[in-house]
């Protein structure tokens, strides 16, 4: 039974260089009208907790949220998804430093820019901002890392650096992790602690 996580395997072959019939098949059979454009799996996990606490359920609105694997591929999958190839709206989420890739890859594809939002550093130095660093320790802890933590606080390269800079790095030295806690730090950030390119995001979806 087709669902959207067919759909988001279809695309991602498509992107690969694999063949587009299946995407537009699928995408008749789901009535997806939107592509939600992100980085990586953490960003994923974070916008779909907040749309959880929202009580929306993306997949049923015809709203694929996937990854990329990356800011280099959105010229590829805005050419794919975009006018050019499968006409659906796209939205996104972007870091500063990568934005001229995105408006590029926009522009290529003659897509307007009004869906994407930009984070400052990246979507977990504005959720670990949002929270404090206080916040965020006490997480780690209920998570079962803080012995992680402190570990990796006491390595020379981390001083020097802000806690939040810490925390952010910290997020990042294990596989799978950045994914766990994109979803737990939106899910205890309290409504009007929402960054503002994630609630932007969502609510223009």
């Amino acid at each position: 039974m087709a669902d959207m996580g067919s759909f988001r395997e279809a695309v991602t072959a498509w992107a690969a260089g694999g063949p587009g019939e299946p995407v537009y098949e699928l995408s008749g059979q789901l009535s997806v009208r939107t592509a939600v454009l992100l980085e990586g799996p953490s960003d994923v996990a974070a916008v779909g907790a907040l749309a959880a606490s929202r009580g929306r359920d993306l997949e049923t609105e015809g709203i694929c949220v996937l990854s990329m694997g990356g800011a280099m591929s959105v010229g590829r999958f805005t050419g794919l998804l975009g006018p050019p190839g499968l006409g659906l709206r796209l939205a996104g989420l972007c870091d500063e430093a990568e934005y001229p890739f995105y408006a590029r890859g926009l522009e290529r594809a003659g897509a307007p820019r009004q869906g994407f939002f930009v984070c400052a550093a990246d979507l977990e130095d504005e959720l670990i901002r949002a929270l404090g660093a206080a916040r965020v320790e006490e997480l780690v802890d209920a998570e079962g890392d803080l012995r992680a933590l402190q570990t990796f606080l006491n390595q020379p390269a981390q001083r020097g650096r802000t806690p939040q800079q810490q925390l952010r790095r910290f997020l990042g030295t294990k596989k799978g992790r950045k994914i766990r806690y994109g979803r737990v730090l939106v899910e205890a950030l309290g409504p009007d602690q929402v960054p503002a390119p994630l609630d932007g995001l969502l609510a223009g979806l």
